[in-house]
């Protein structure tokens, strides 16, 4: 009896052991490192469950995808420093065994949605030193048991945290963080799930300078960010924010010294230049109110003095018979006008003069 109770109790840790032995026997490793290879050789042993073809030359075309889906033991694929550019769909659709993925220090720049489709099983991916600018967060949708995600050394400036994201481990540094409103919701993320930084103190900000001397994770934003992330942020990892913000003040106080006497942002060119804009509207439709009044009165001031044969004419014709004036009854207004139409009737009509209505009849007629 004894030694059937002792059995049951050691059962489940020979079949662990067990089990351990099966794996280790059947793991199956190919090395294929620095041969220059373009593609990937089909002609390796279909059993294999470890394959490194880093150092080669290989492209991950279509070629290559469909040789790729013949190994589907693979538990652990390498392809470290080749000439990868573009993950197209359906990469590794057939290795839902593949528990580990490098494809570190390629040239990769575009991943697209259906890249990582069958990979279930996935624990770890490096993406580390290539040449990534954003990454949609729905390609990370199927791995659902990825634990570790390395991005160091891309050209990420930010990243959207997708959602039931459950990593243990991500590598960020070396990427140039702009530590603007849009990095809130990573900053979040990194402050209240399970996951932790690797080299929380190099993984620092880019942009804006002020911010530089920062870690993503400990980076302080202003109310104004948190009002554009609501439902992200919660009271208290704002408090926590605001108590990282008042013991690294001294950091940001340096930069703040060295800041001072630059020019002003653009923000006061932007001001001063509505306020010109303004200013010169106001102008253009002032002139455009004011002209035609101003014309108008240029126009109706027509002087312009007499040519000397004109002078002359007026002058004979006015001294050629200087006895009608005696003539002339001095009774009443009406003679008055009366002298004074036959003294203009000497001139020559359309002489260029204007009559003057301010002249007093009156007057003229007590002269005469």
């Amino acid at each position: 009896m004894k030694t059937m109770c002792i059995m049951i109790l050691f059962w489940p840790l020979s079949v662990l052991l067990s089990d351990e032995s099966q794996t280790s026997q059947t793991e199956v490793k190919c090395n294929f490192t620095e041969k220059n290879y373009s593609l990937i050789p089909a002609d390796i042993n279909e059993n294999v469950t470890i394959l490194d073809l880093s150092y080669n030359q290989i492209t991950l075309n279509v070629t290559d995808t469909s040789v790729l889906q013949t190994y589907f033991l693979l538990t652990e694929l390498y392809l470290m420093e080749n000439n990868v550019a573009i993950l197209d769909n359906n990469s590794f659709s057939n290795l839902s065994n593949l528990e580990i993925l490098n494809i570190c220090r390629n040239s990769i720049h575009v991943i697209q949605q259906g890249a990582f489709t069958g990979l279930n099983k996935l624990k770890q991916l490096h993406l580390c030193q290539n040449k990534i600018l954003q990454l949609n967060p729905d390609i990370f949708v199927p791995l659902k048991n990825l634990k570790l995600l390395n991005l160091q050394g891309n050209l990420l400036s930010y990243f959207d945290v997708p959602q039931l994201f459950h990593l243990e481990l991500i590598i960020l540094y070396g990427n140039p963080w702009n530590c603007s409103c849009s990095l809130l919701n990573l900053q979040n993320w990194l402050n209240t799930s399970n996951v932790t930084l690797d080299n929380e103190n190099i993984t620092m900000c880019s942009y804006p300078d002020i911010l530089n001397c920062y870690s993503i994770k400990t980076v302080p934003y202003k109310g104004e960010c948190y009002s554009q992330f609501p439902s992200f942020v919660s009271e208290d990892l704002y408090i926590h924010l605001q108590s990282i913000s008042n013991s690294t003040f001294n950091c940001s106080l340096n930069n703040l010294t060295t800041t001072e006497h630059e020019p002003l942002g653009k923000s006061w060119a932007f001001l001063v230049g509505v306020v010109v804009t303004a200013l010169m509207t106001s102008l253009l439709i002032f002139m455009a109110i004011k002209c035609p009044i101003w014309y108008n009165i240029l126009l109706s001031y027509n002087h312009h003095r007499l040519e000397e044969h004109e002078a002359e004419i007026h002058e004979d014709g006015f001294t050629g018979n200087p006895s009608s004036l005696s003539q002339i009854p001095d009774t009443n207004s009406e003679g008055c006008a009366g002298t004074f139409e036959q003294l203009h009737s000497f001139a020559v009509d359309d002489d260029g003069f204007i009559e003057d209505k301010y002249i007093d009849t009156h007057e003229l007629c007590e002269e005469n």
